[in-house]
């Protein structure tokens, strides 16, 4: 992905992605996406779906996890 690729942001606001940067990162149309101020930044972080988290502690080992009540 080439770091020469910009954006332009409209006067509504919007602001469209590089197809080389939707292509590499596999977004989609109507995707959610999360904003994250970074210092003079900002961010761009995909919101994954319910069904993209599924499984995914999976085999996770509650033994020995410390809760808020264990710690001084």
């Amino acid at each position: 992905m080439p770091a020469k690729d910009t954006a332009r942001l409209s006067s509504k606001f919007q602001i469209s992605i590089p197809k080389s940067v939707r292509t590499a990162r596999h977004w989609l149309a109507g995707q959610e996406f999360a904003f994250i101020p970074k210092g003079e930044g900002v961010l761009l972080v995909p919101v994954p779906r319910q069904e993209d988290l599924a499984g995914l502690a999976r085999g996770a080992k509650s033994d020995g996890y410390r809760d808020r009540a264990d710690r001084f």
